[in-house]
């Protein structure tokens, strides 16, 4: 590798089926950077429109064609996954194939590659540790003596590893499957896909439907050794009357469907809910006690558990706790990149989650004459959708591709989910709010950061849980996003103010601005359509505003 060089990172590896929806392989994207810093970056899903896109094998030689990025002068890495280590372009210009290994290493390694019409050097980087580096692109270099953990569906060799940094080497002390059966709970057990109505199709949307109905449930020992014993259900896809028979046989409940209603059901899933807290915080005391680590840094698709993320923060194991807005699959290619620019200039710079660069406004002008207006029709009672500057990278709306509304309400936060979004009944909107105000409804003297990428829920305090009920969960918690200063989201929070101040209003709504099923909204045009397409009240794209 190249000190003088950027480095391109391409997610890219081709799914094991040929199948319209992803399936073991998703989120495709590619990043570009030079100095430490992101120049580019594209989640795939965000330009071609379909969720969770896995073919950019098909279109990469386009896509790069377009963002100038055909040429020959920079280091080039790619991410792996649990399916393979090549990837060939559907052009057959662009090639890439790495040794297998039976073991993870703490460093990029060199490959194969046809880059266009030449043989040269890239690299491969395995799937944990491109997920440890998304870390790096939020909170700058590791810190000293710190455990780093990967957590997910599967990786490269495993879907836990564990790592530790410390006297400036990172190093591998674990990688292990034996957590899948954790996993599994929420990406791959028929009962649970059964339980919230998922098709094959909806897996990548299953663990948010699992924690959202887990919330209604309640934990039972007797529960959790009488799915343990029948391997939780793991595998009784088409045979929901085996399901039937052995719930009538234990707790005498008949069940002739799988109603989201039903308490027993809900209690299924808050028992599950349970066990991977419980487990996964035994195996993170045990990895605290063999380091001595300080600081944790913990990413893949785990870390979207935002009740674990809570309780790993509450169990003040660690002194700072970071996770990255893009913790799942599509911060990969970030990650890689990332992690090898660290590698050459021993820092990455901090940045904002603003990433998805391509193709979208560089600057919004905060116009206070837009921010009255917006604020009068918000106070009103109107849903409005926002598509400001960049988007954001990750699953999570954090205020330039959102829906926002008025939080006080539970029949309007209702009509946005279920009849703006199409989402399920039980399924929470979350808050967006000054820091002052989240300090003033959860009675918190501190606020923890991984708030400013919604990333924690937070109790609310009872006496205030009427004033924001359309975003307090039944568990009486809170998905709160805070902004702490203007330089975080220059538009947002000149709105939160002025609402505050004028109308009283202390927090909005904040949900990710699509429909069920669809990509967030990247351009002006994606926000136009998605708009009247959900039926919204008015939008505002680039700091400017019109009603629909």
């Amino acid at each position: 590798m190249d000190a003088s060089k950027p480095t391109l990172s391409i997610y890219a590896i081709q799914d094991r089926l040929n199948a319209d929806t992803p399936y073991f392989v998703h989120d495709h994207s590619f990043t570009f950077m030079y100095q430490g810093r992101v120049v580019k970056h594209l989640t795939l899903e965000r330009k071609s429109r379909e969720k969770h896109d896995n073919k950019l094998y098909q279109s990469i030689y386009q896509v790069l064609k377009e963002e100038k990025l055909l040429v020959d002068d920079f280091d080039i890495v790619f991410p792996d996954n649990v399916v393979g280590r090549c990837m060939i372009s559907s052009c057959g210009r662009i090639r890439f194939e790495a040794p297998l290994n039976h073991t993870l290493f703490p460093y990029p390694e060199l490959g194969r590659c046809w880059w266009l019409d030449h043989q040269r050097s890239a690299y491969a980087i395995n799937h944990e540790l491109a997920h440890v580096g998304s870390c790096l692109p939020f909170y700058g270099s590791f810190k000293e003596n710190s455990l780093c953990i990967h957590f997910d569906g599967g990786g490269s060799l495993s879907n836990f590893s564990a790592w530790y940094f410390n006297k400036g080497k990172l190093t591998n002390i674990d990688f292990h499957w034996r957590f899948k059966y954790l996993s599994s709970f929420f990406n791959a057990n028929a009962l649970v896909f059964g339980i919230v109505g998922a098709r094959f199709e909806d897996q990548n949307s299953v663990p948010g439907k699992m924690m959202g109905l887990a919330s209604y449930g309640s934990y039972s020992e007797e529960m959790e050794q009488w799915l343990k014993e029948n391997n939780y259900f793991y595998d009784c896809w088409g045979k929901k009357h085996v399901f039937f028979q052995k719930a009538y046989a234990k707790f005498k409940i008949k069940l002739h469907q799988l109603d989201t209603r039903d308490v027993f059901l809900q209690d299924i899933l808050a028992t599950l809910q349970h066990i991977f807290m419980r487990d996964f915080m035994g195996e993170l005391l045990r990895l605290k006690e063999r380091t001595k680590a300080d600081n944790l840094y913990y990413a893949g698709g785990s870390a979207l558990n935002i009740v674990a993320n809570k309780a790993i923060v509450d169990a003040g194991l660690f002194d700072e706790v970071f996770i990255p807005p893009c913790t799942e699959d599509s911060g990969l290619s970030l990650g890689g990149a990332a992690f090898v620019e660290w590698k050459k200039h021993g820092k990455v710079d901090v940045h904002s989650p603003y990433l998805n660069h391509s193709k979208t406004a560089k600057c919004v002008d905060v116009d206070t004459c837009v921010i009255e207006e917006v604020a009068r029709y918000i106070s009103e009672g109107k849903v409005l959708g926002v598509c400001n500057g960049d988007g954001e990278i990750g699953p999570r709306a954090l205020c330039n591709r959102s829906i926002v509304a008025k939080a006080d309400n539970k029949v309007l936060a209702d009509k946005v989910s279920m009849y703006h979004k199409g989402r399920e009944w039980y399924r929470p909107v979350a808050p967006v709010m000054l820091e002052k105000n989240a300090k003033f409804y959860t009675g918190l003297s501190h606020v923890h950061h991984l708030a400013d990428y919604m990333l924690l829920d937070f109790p609310i305090k009872d006496e205030r849980k009427n004033e924001i009920e359309g975003v307090v969960h039944v568990d009486g918690t809170a998905r709160i996003q805070v902004l702490r200063s203007a330089s975080q989201n220059p538009f947002m929070y000149a709105l939160l103010t002025l609402l505050d101040q004028k109308y009283g209003i202390k927090a909005l709504i904040n949900t990710s601005f699509n429909k069920r099923g669809m990509p967030i909204v990247h351009t002006t045009e994606d926000a136009v359509d998605a708009a009247r397409n959900m039926k919204l009240d008015g939008l505002v794209t680039n700091g400017t505003f019109m009603l629909l």
